[in-house]
């Protein structure tokens, strides 16, 4: 019996005596650069370095790679009172992140044959004004419905009465927001026409949530997301009603130091950016939605379908980030490619937080970035950090 060790003494002597240094060199410079290369822990800790400041608040970073978290950290803290660090856990209002949290209750009643996405508006709500009859829980989703900002309806109702009627301490809630968009007579276009970001369509959807499951949009988001995927810290915040662990408190610039701004006239609104979340809970969701816990595949692919318009062309979803392409944008996830893959990402921007969630599905690549500072740019250190695994 030939011998693993006879075997390669034969392979040896057939190399051409002039090819076995060459190839002894090249397996030797291999080693050393192996040897040489710095872990990409070491590379990722390089972009965010720079915010490691134990005195101002920072960023927690997350990367996943083939199902399995390589990186976890904290730079900074998470508040300016005791100076606590942002860890893994600590929790960060997620802003428009939040989006894909209620396009994933929209979609599971949709599972459970309590709604379909072509359902009209004012089916769901009966004393909705005319205009609401060509608007679809699709277009709601897809950002194509034409529902008017609420914002800019809340700054007309304060000019008609002249005075403020919104603050941070007198917030406005979901049910005043869908009021306002009751008192109009039409959308900004008709439905299905446009593509336009609608903050107003996502509260009008987390009330949808409400009144189709009968329980109210943080109950219905515990009871059928966060608590079957273990999201424990995870929640959709009321105040006076819940209470976020860990929390990160959000902060803006003021000359050489940091101001907390975390609330705003409009931070209690719930379907379009009211949760809060940590790495370790991300992660947990990350995972489901690598391996279609909640959703079967076929299911979740019309969340990754770009949206079209009335006439059959693709929407042009414009990102929230004036340096991000313009791309398509499905149920809670702008669609596109960066150098050639395929990826889904969303950002969210609020008083005092800045969040990117992004996901490369082929290549099993997350990267989640949650500032709880308004002078970074998640998306691109996001971006940046997935180009370290990109080829």
């Amino acid at each position: 019996m030939t011998t693993p060790g006879a075997l390669m003494q034969r392979m040896v002597k057939h190399i051409q005596t002039p090819l076995l240094p060459a190839i002894i060199a090249f397996a030797v410079a291999a080693m050393a650069a192996a040897i040489a290369a710095p872990p990409v822990e070491t590379n990722i800790d390089a972009i965010f370095a720079p915010l490691a400041n134990t005195n101002s608040p920072g960023v927690a970073v997350l990367v996943r790679k083939h199902g399995k978290t390589i990186f976890a950290r904290g730079f900074g803290v998470r508040e300016l009172h005791t100076f606590a660090a942002i860890d893994a856990q600590t929790n960060f209002r997620l802003a428009s992140c939040t989006k894909q949290f209620t396009a994933m209750a929209i979609m599971l009643l949709a599972h459970d044959g309590k709604l379909r996405y072509d359902e009209k508006l004012t089916d769901i709500f009966a004393d909705f004004p005319p205009y609401g009859q060509a608007i679809t829980i699709r277009h709601l989703l897809n950002h194509t419905s034409g529902l008017p900002d609420y914002e800019d309806l809340m700054e007309a109702a304060e000019k008609r009465k002249g005075s403020l009627i919104w603050d941070e301490t007198h917030q406005v809630h979901d049910e005043e927001v869908l009021a306002l968009l009751k008192h109009e007579s039409a959308g900004k276009f008709p439905a299905g026409t446009k593509w336009s970001y609608s903050n107003s369509g996502y509260v009008v959807l987390g009330l949808i949530v409400k009144k189709l499951s009968g329980k109210s949009y943080p109950e219905f988001l515990h009871e059928r997301i966060f608590a079957p995927l273990k999201m424990d810290s995870t929640v959709a915040y009321e105040k006076g009603k819940s209470e976020v662990a860990r929390r990160a408190y959000g902060h803006s610039k003021e000359g050489d130091g940091w101001k907390q701004t975390d609330q705003s006239s409009t931070s209690a609104t719930l379907g379009d950016g009211g949760v809060y979340s940590s790495l370790t809970d991300l992660a947990k969701w990350d995972d489901a939605l690598t391996r279609h816990t909640l959703l079967s595949e076929v299911e979740m692919n019309v969340a990754l379908t770009p949206a079209k318009l009335a006439d059959g062309s693709q929407a042009v979803a414009n990102s929230e980030n004036p340096d991000e392409p313009s791309s398509g944008y499905g149920f809670g996830w702008f669609l596109g490619a960066h150098r050639g893959h395929q990826r889904m990402w969303h950002s969210g921007d609020t008083m005092g937080f800045q969040t990117y969630i992004l996901r490369f599905p082929a290549e099993k690549l997350s990267v989640i970035v949650l500032c709880n500072r308004i002078d970074l740019e998640p998306g691109n250190l996001a971006i940046k950090t997935a180009d370290l695994f990109l080829q």
